[in-house]
């Protein structure tokens, strides 16, 4: 009988029981417990691990943004464009931009100082945001140095000073030195655009004003777009853009371009002088630059993946010759040397705004 009436098993069946549960786990059960105690070990160490490191090899798992701190149709905007499908290429996925202009790019940069550092909020800071507007400003609501990871120089480019070609004619400007002589003895009658408070664009016109002994009235836009529509249409008379976004209106006739602001030539405009060669204004030189970063904290892993694929972009003959089609200089150099230049620049343009006494308006 399997047992008795109780339920209980009998004394004879107990034997067969005790063998059984015997069988599924063995007397001699050292390998079982040297398994255990590895599987626990494994545990332990993954939770050691912080959950940003552990998450970033999946990255990234969704579209990223890339804030441009600046309008549509500017030169901080056409790089972020033309590197976005190269990322997008390089990650497989979507790299959306995002235009947040205003108070001279300040806006945007504090959307991405403020924003998660997991690599999926980046901005396409500039000269202005990252070099200039502490000097500028009287108070940041971030930090440009402590509140970012600088990732990759995208590219460097000069400006152009450029007219609106009916000014120049009804003023009688032929050149830089017309100008000169306009602006000392017409002081204010002239209007001089620029893409926003403390960018390079206006800061390469106050350093002009300041050499020239000239006085111009500045009108700060959100953008080199906007102000450029505004200067072809005739409402403002002169700007010092950046050489992309300026180049397609040269070309077409729209504007005139009387000097770059470099200390060299630029190959995209090769019969173009400079301010110092045209002026003359010896030593004049303002040129621009443009590079990615992101929040503070952002993971090493992502930054440095992000920078040896923009660096791998611009080995690509199409990529490359898009950029110095447009007078831009590919970039691509590793964080470290980055933050190197960063500094370098901000301790120029600090110099450059004491010395020209530009202010915000």
């Amino acid at each position: 009988m399997p047992g008795n009436r109780s339920g209980k098993p009998s004394e004879r069946e107990s034997p067969r029981h005790e063998k059984l549960h015997h069988f599924a786990v063995p007397r001699d059960s050292s390998m079982h417990s040297i398994d255990r105690r590895r599987l626990l070990l494994a545990s332990s160490a993954a939770l050691l691990v912080p959950a940003a490191t552990r998450a970033q090899t999946s990255w990234p798992t969704k579209p990223v943004r890339v804030v441009v701190p600046f309008a549509p149709a500017g030169t901080t905007d056409i790089l972020a464009r033309a590197l976005a499908p190269e990322l997008g290429k390089a990650f497989g996925q979507v790299f959306v931009i995002d235009n947040k202009p205003g108070a001279g790019g300040n806006l945007g940069a504090d959307a991405i100082a403020k924003s998660a550092p997991d690599g999926y909020n980046l901005l396409m800071g500039t000269v202005g945001t990252h070099a200039i507007n502490a000097a500028l400003y009287p108070k940041m609501s971030f930090d440009p140095i402590k509140d970012f990871v600088p990732i990759v120089l995208v590219a460097g480019v000069p400006n152009v000073l450029v007219m609106n070609p009916a000014k120049m004619e009804s003023a009688g400007i032929r050149n830089v030195a017309d100008l000169i002589r306009y602006a000392r003895a017409n002081p204010g009658k002239l209007n001089m655009a620029s893409s926003g408070n403390g960018t390079s664009i206006h800061l390469s016109g106050e350093l002009f004003k300041s050499m020239t002994n000239t006085f111009m009235v500045h009108i700060p836009y959100r953008g080199s777009g906007p102000a450029l529509l505004d200067l072809i249409g005739g409402t403002m008379d002169l700007m010092f853009d950046n050489l992309p976004s300026a180049l397609p209106h040269i070309k077409s006739g729209k504007l005139k371009a009387l000097a770059v602001t470099s200390a060299q030539r630029s190959a995209a405009l090769p019969n173009v002088p400079t301010v110092a060669e045209a002026g003359p204004v010896i030593g004049f030189d303002a040129s621009s630059w443009f590079g990615l970063f992101a929040p503070a904290g952002t993971p090493a892993d992502i930054v440095n993946r992000i920078n040896q694929e923009t660096a791998k972009a611009f080995q690509s003959p199409t990529f490359k010759e898009r950029l110095l089609a447009q007078g831009a200089i590919p970039g691509g150099q590793p964080p470290a040397e980055f933050a190197k230049f960063i500094a370098a620049e901000t301790k120029k343009w600090a110099q450059v705004v004491k010395v020209s006494g530009a202010k915000v308006d």
